[in-house]
């Protein structure tokens, strides 16, 4: 799982305030080949390990992963407490202020897999109409996302 920007020029509903001025962010869960199992995009300004739980609950209705790599925005022991009690391991490098380190402060050695999902998003600029969010309406935005990621799966099959 990891989230990427795409900027808002014209505003709209979702649009928050960032780093790299306003926009949503995009939040994506992938399988182990890059594609896309789950897509989801809140407001840019809240971190992305709140949003996590709204992925989960949109792209697995019933069975959830045992295990999710992220990376350091992930890391968080709220989310981690949290994932625990639906049976989900968080798999992240630690923050420098972590409470539980796993593997004796180690990196872990899953985590070698996070590339898989910085694939995705750069399979995204192939569709132009997701790198700016020029829709006011977010559920126009969310269209294409979607569609973005059911070519991706096509393309695959």
């Amino acid at each position: 799982m990891d989230a990427t920007f795409a900027s808002a020029k014209k505003g709209g509903f979702f649009v928050g305030p960032a780093k790299p001025g306003k926009g949503t962010e995009i939040v994506a869960i992938t399988a182990g080949n890059s594609l896309p199992l789950g897509v989801s995009f809140e407001s840019a300004s809240p971190a992305e390990c709140r949003l996590v739980v709204a992925v989960l609950a949109g792209c697995f209705p019933n069975h959830l992963p045992e295990r999710l790599i992220g990376d350091k925005a992930y890391d968080s022991d709220a989310l981690n407490e949290q994932m625990s009690e639906y049976g989900v391991e968080i798999i992240s490098p630690n923050w420098s202020n972590c409470k539980q380190k796993p593997e004796g402060g180690r990196p872990p050695r899953r985590y070698r897999r996070c590339w898989k999902v910085e694939r995705l998003f750069a399979w995204m600029p192939n569709y132009r109409r997701l790198l700016t969010q020029w829709e006011h309406h977010i559920e126009h935005f969310l269209g294409f996302v979607q569609l973005a990621c059911l070519m991706m799966l096509l393309r695959y099959f």
